[in-house]
């Protein structure tokens, strides 16, 4: 018994003398939390000096972002716990069914802070290092006593290249001391500020279609774990209280009753700590659970407890700021805002704790058992295996399952792509993803047709099924359907009998086409490619598609070498041909055969310029097909010559100064001289302010008539509204991120490798005319081509026969107008073809 005790006290000494070892934030980096911003490098170091001195911490390198940065998440529990956290976190997943159905509910809630998802809401990572000394300070006794039935992750910053623009900028900018007057430029960043990542993309839009680095190496993390509870912590406008949950409508339908609940029961908690120091605070308010990508919705759809905490401030507070009332509004006051929601979290999930698991549990057990809407599968044709390939990508990030049906069958299903219940054919090689699995919730928010909308005020986009897009042949069927293993279709690479054929022949329908003529041009191989289908040697080759001759490529002494493990590296099934004599279409000497001229592209970027429109370009190029593009400053672009460029873009923003008389005149002569312009969303408005181009706002006196009778209308009902019901009233006039199925002329090159038709994602009410002197590649018909998501009655006509894609012959050169953005957060999959064919094909 005496060993016994000893042994104990002997532990207890150990644990106290590890423990004491760590040091505080403050200690550790010299200065008193909430006096100035820590730069990333330090908040890792902290983040080691902990775990290296603590005996119940595990510090994990996830990943790094663009720029280098480690991404790191820390674990923390009891030192019970801590011994058998491998366990632990396998026993939960087991109640997921997904790895297993050996559950034991042991009583054990998993939390996870998140931290940082915008760099320029800066308070938040200071406050992971407190929230994490605080839970291995030996002296703190709530938060070992949590942590006895507790697993917390801290993500201390999950933009750091993010926040670095932020801290080195204020550091550079910012008055010593500091100085609170709004008006000082501490207080407004330059563009583009500090919010996004390196590709500026907002990572807190992100979790579903993890199009960034940083996303896709958090997925895997999390989706091995999947906690009961998750939050998500932000920063507002200075002027605003602090919003914690519960949510706001609309909810999605996914959500249960217990999550709505939990929100609640959180909700209170935080209000008794936020009472008791008379600080002000909102909830039910603005911050909607609808939109599947968020730091609160993407949890809440994997069955947790998803969670945003918005602290008043951003990037606009500094150290400190006064606000419209005259109160100065510190750093220090934000910590202790966003510590108190932190800790008092962690202590309701602990009190909570076997209710989260057992609830946890239920959610996971409906969701395979009975999952909730009339679609119980989703069946997607395999007509284009790259397509396929790409979504299965996808899906195993987020665990989802997929296969195949035993044998062909004939069933009825909503089809995507004309909008109605009909009968179709399933084959065994088309992919079929049923409701009936652990993720069907997550499955339903992220391709059912239409998202069930509870309230139209919402924050963000209300349409984003994944057939539409990503352009798939899909259909959403209320059949359960027993799915197999998912067989791959055998389209094997064709063997090369030719040793040196007369050319070779590659598709064009892909993206991971146009990442092959990337490639291809990189490497000095001149390609060429078909304004018409053709046939030769008995295959058939649609219009777009790509054409290797030898001729043209006489003086590369590896070509063949070149374009054939060129293929096989990216996995193309090349076509050799003997011939260019053709069976059926155009030989390939003839002018309908073009030669690709590798584009010395440039992209416009700075003030001014839509930071998110610019970066989805940015990384289209420099990490989706990998070619090369020259970035151009918007406050220098004036002395730019721009004969040295075949391709310039302009993302969507606002130009006036940019693009004044000299500069637009500069640009009409480029473009007369050869140069092809490529103008995106509201770029659009200067061209058609401007009598040199084809482009115009819609003008059409009845039109008009109907409008202006409308507003005028609208405002004589406003003004007899309550107050209170003017914001609802005003979405009347919006359109909120929505899907319309627009006519498509795919005989011309901007449409090769496309249908008749094109889904495109609707995000306002501007409305340029169809072209009188140009190609009208798209366009929207009528007001009942509106398929998914919420267009207010008002704004709804102003759709009517609006143009969507053209392109305008000016001189020798070309301008593409693309009014909608293809690739609008780079989840768009389907538009980015389109826009390949803007940049490489239009014009050639």
């Amino acid at each position: 018994m005496k060993n016994k005790i000893s042994l104990i006290i002997i532990a207890v000494l150990c644990t106290f003398l590890v423990t004491s070892q760590v040091k505080s934030p403050s200690d550790f980096l010299g200065y008193k939390m909430g006096e100035r911003f820590t730069p990333h490098h330090q908040l890792v170091n902290y983040f080691q000096h902990v775990a290296a001195a603590s005996t119940n911490v595990k510090l994990e390198k996830y990943g790094e972002t663009y720029e280098n940065r480690p991404l790191y998440t820390a674990i923390i529990s009891s030192p019970k716990n801590f011994k058998n956290l491998d366990n632990i976190r396998k026993n939960h997943l087991n109640s997921t069914n997904m790895n297993g159905d050996g559950f034991k509910d042991d009583g054990i809630a998993i939390v996870w802070l998140s931290y940082g998802v915008h760099g320029n809401e800066s308070v938040s990572s200071e406050v992971s290092m407190k929230i994490l000394f605080d839970l291995v300070d030996s002296n703190h006794k709530k938060s070992k006593k949590w942590l006895e039935n507790t697993v917390v992750i801290i993500d201390p910053c999950l933009n750091p290249d993010g926040r670095e623009r932020y801290v080195n900028w204020y550091y550079q900018k910012g008055n010593i001391p500091y100085n609170s007057n709004p008006h000082v430029m501490e207080h407004h960043e330059a563009w583009p500020g500090g919010r996004a990542n390196h590709y500026l993309f907002d990572l807190n839009r992100d979790w579903a279609w993890g199009t960034q680095i940083e996303s896709q190496k958090r997925l895997v993390v999390y989706n091995n774990w999947l906690p009961h509870v998750h939050v998500d912590f932000h920063e507002q406008g200075v002027d605003s209280p602090y919003y914690f949950a519960p949510a706001a409508e609309p909810f999605h339908d996914v959500i249960s009753d217990f999550q709505r609940e939990f929100q609640v029961t959180i909700g209170k908690n935080n209000a008794k700590y936020f009472d008791e120091n008379g600080w002000l605070y909102f909830t039910k308010e603005r911050f909607d659970l609808l939109y599947p990508s968020y730091g609160d919705t993407y949890p809440m759809y994997n069955g947790a407890i998803g969670l945003t905490y918005e602290q008043g401030g951003s990037g606009r507070a500094g150290l400190g700021i006064i606000n419209k009332e005259g109160d100065e509004l510190t750093l220090k006051d934000r910590f202790a805002h966003h510590y108190t929601t932190g800790m008092s979290t962690l202590e309701i999930s602990s009190v909570h704790a076997n209710k989260l698991t057992s609830e946890f549990f239920n959610y996971y057990s409906r969701s395979r058992k009975n999952p909730i809407g009339k679609y119980k599968s989703y069946i997607i044709k395999n007509d284009n295996e790259d397509q396929i390939q790409s979504l299965i990508k996808l899906l195993n990030r987020h665990h989802i399952k997929y296969g195949s049906v035993n044998s062909d069958k004939s069933i009825h299903g909503f089809s995507y792509m004309t909008n109605r219940s009909e009968k179709f054919r399933i084959n065994s090689n088309d992919l079929v993803i049923s409701a009936y699995q652990p993720k069907s919730n997550l499955i339903k928010a992220i391709f059912e047709p239409q998202a069930k909308l509870s309230d139209s005020l919402t924050y963000d986009i209300t349409a984003w099924a994944l057939p539409y897009a990503r352009g798939l042949n899909a259909y959403a069927s209320t059949v359960k359907l027993n799915v197999n293993a998912y067989q791959k279709s055998t389209n094997d690479i064709a063997a090369m009998s030719l040793e040196k054929p007369y050319a070779y022949i590659s598709k064009w329908n892909s993206l991971d086409d146009v990442s092959f003529l990337s490639e291809l041009l990189k490497k000095k191989v001149k390609v060429r490619f078909s304004k018409k289908d053709f046939k030769i040697e008995n295959k058939t080759f649609k219009a777009g598609s790509l054409i290797i001759t030898r001729t043209g490529n006489q003086k590369n002494k590896e070509f063949d070498s070149v374009v054939r493990t060129t293929a096989k590296k990216m996995t193309r099934n090349v076509i050799p041909v003997s011939t260019g004599f053709v069976d059926a279409g155009k030989d390939f000497g003839s002018s309908s055969v073009r030669y690709l001229k590798a584009p010395k592209v440039a992209v416009l970027s700075g003030k001014g310029i839509s930071s998110l429109g610019f970066g989805s370009i940015w990384h289209f190029f420099e990490q989706q097909i990998k070619y090369p593009v020259n970035v151009i400053g918007a406050n220098y672009f004036s002395s730019v010559d721009l004969h040295d460029y075949h391709v310039l873009i302009l993302p969507s923003g606002y130009y006036g100064k940019i693009l004044n008389k000299s500069n637009l005149d500069r640009v009409t002569k480029w473009v007369q001289n050869g140069g092809k312009l490529i103008v995106i969303g509201s770029a659009v408005s200067v061209f058609a302010d401007s009598k040199d181009f084809n482009i115009s706002v819609f003008d059409d006196d009845k039109a008009k008539n109907a409008v202006k009778k409308t507003k005028d209308s609208l405002k004589r009902t406003m003004r007899l509204k309550p107050y209170e019901e003017q914001e609802r009233n005003y979405i009347s006039n919006l359109i909120t991120g929505s899907v319309f199925k627009a006519t498509l002329d795919n005989t011309y090159s901007l449409a090769f490798g496309y249908g008749k038709f094109y889904y495109t994602l609707k995000q306002g009410g501007s409305r340029y005319s169809y072209l009188k002197n140009g190609t009208n590649v798209s366009v929207i018909k009528d007001q009942s081509d509106l398929v998914s998501g919420f267009a207010g009655k008002n704004v709804i006509n102003s759709v009517k026969e609006s143009l969507v894609y053209g392109v305008e012959t000016k001189g020798k050169g070309s301008v593409v107008y693309l009014v909608d953005d293809p690739l609008f957060r780079s989840f768009w999959e389907n538009g980015k073809l389109l826009f390949s064919n803007a940049v490489f094909l239009v014009g050639q």
